[in-house]
């Protein structure tokens, strides 16, 4: 809103300091402070206000310690991240811009799939909130959206040379020849609508998803929705309930969330300027500034959160505001054409996925083969498992958020090696 306003008052009165507002990395500086300020502003009185709901976690006895403590701190508290990214957004970002309105709309639906499991268990007084099926099925739908919106808008392409798009004989639209001077070399640029990705160890750092089909190339381009699609929905399902699997300990989601933000501003930032994505090997994505946007926005709403989720959290974030957290990070990361990195970006929130699966998955086998079933970990997920060893919560949860920016890390350096 401010950044049409502002944009007009610059075309017609020419004001000094309205231009600003067509810099992208101001926008991004304004729209964090903006998100800092509504949390820790608003933050407080909706804590509040859910107290005064009684709003309280209803806390299962697991015997970790310190655990009990915390029965009847507020939940729902992810209504404070989702204000702390959607008001700032709503207010710096290019509102035209598809790549915001997809985010807009994943954060809007996977906030009604969390908001709707807190209210089942809170006030419901139901345990198990909305029933496993009912959250796939929202996941799947949310993917869906993406993946056909991916496909069919136009708006959404990758800036290939002319021969390399020529040679991989994909759709172009829009201004069919774009000329690019990149370091002194004039190259001849269109807009592809291609199923490729980035990912590292490979030539070129790219793969082309239609290449996986056995078919010939007019083929394998018609069919490669085949593929995309269910990645698509796999990679939102999975990241959503990594993310919500992982809020478990004060502040851990969080922080994890936050350094994964950080990493795809940056992203953003190197997918839309045509010099550095071509240094750097990336993809060219024109449009995906708006992106360091609203990345910079959640940001701000994770370390605004944090102000009252660090230990000892005066407020959790909930089903609200996790599966929220999971499911921008995962449509981020797929229009920005980083899916296959999210193991690695994403390795804390897989290492707490896969230790739950491995458990359940040992248990059962165990108990059809000795009658009994045994564990690999002490308890699951993983963060629980060092709770049962004795470690202090604050140190799990540092140790964690080290280990989460170091895969930042080594993510980015690995666009670089091929």
């Amino acid at each position: 809103m401010l950044y049409e306003l502002f944009t007009w008052i610059e075309e017609n009165w020419h004001w000094p300091g309205a231009s600003l507002w067509g810099y992208v990395s101001f926008r991004a500086g304004t729209g964090m402070v903006f998100s800092l300020i509504i949390s820790m502003l608003f933050g407080g009185r909706i804590i509040r206000f859910l107290r005064n709901l009684q709003v309280g976690e209803d806390i299962r006895d697991l015997g970790l310690e310190g655990q009990m403590q915390k029965k009847g701190t507020p939940t729902m508290g992810g209504v404070i991240i989702i204000m702390g990214i959607v008001i700032p957004v709503l207010l710096v970002a290019d509102l035209t811009n598809i790549y915001i309105i997809v985010m807009l709309m994943v954060t809007t639906w996977m906030a009604i799939i969390g908001f709707t499991d807190d209210y089942i268990k809170v006030f419901q007084k139901n345990k198990k909130g909305l029933s496993g099926k009912a959250k796939v099925v929202g996941q799947v739908g949310c993917g869906l959206i993406v993946a056909l919106t991916m496909l069919w808008n136009n708006e959404i392409v990758v800036r290939l040379d002319k021969e390399t798009a020529d040679e991989m004989k994909v759709e172009t639209v829009g201004n069919p020849r774009l000329i690019a001077d990149i370091k002194g070399d004039t190259i001849e640029m269109v807009n592809a609508k291609a199923f490729i990705t980035n990912v590292p160890f490979m030539k070129g750092n790219e793969l082309d998803y239609a290449k996986l089909l056995p078919f010939e190339r007019e083929k394998d381009l018609k069919y490669a929705w085949l593929i995309f699609i269910p990645l698509v929905i796999i990679v939102i399902t999975a990241v959503s309930n990594g993310a919500n699997l992982t809020d478990g300990l004060d502040g851990l989601a969080t922080g994890v969330s936050g350094v994964v933000g950080v990493t795809l501003a940056i992203f953003a930032y190197v997918s839309s300027n045509i010099i550095l994505s071509n240094y750097l090997g990336v993809l060219y994505l024109p449009g995906t500034e708006e992106l360091v946007i609203f990345a910079m926005c959640f940001l701000g709403a994770c370390i605004g959160f944090l102000w009252y989720n660090a230990f000892p959290a005066q407020v959790f974030m909930g089903d609200t505001g996790s599966l929220t957290l999971g499911g921008i990070i995962a449509t981020m990361a797929i229009m920005l054409r980083k899916e296959l990195l999210i193991p690695v970006l994403c390795g804390v929130f897989l290492a707490e996925n896969l230790s739950v699966m491995l458990q359940v998955s040992y248990f059962k086998y165990t108990k059809k083969k000795y009658g009994e079933g045994r564990r690999i970990f002490l308890m699951s997920p993983l963060h629980h498992h060092y709770q049962k060893k004795g470690m202090p919560e604050m140190k799990i949860v540092t140790r964690f958020w080290i280990v989460g920016i170091l895969l930042a890390v080594v993510t980015i350096l690995t666009l670089k090696i091929r």
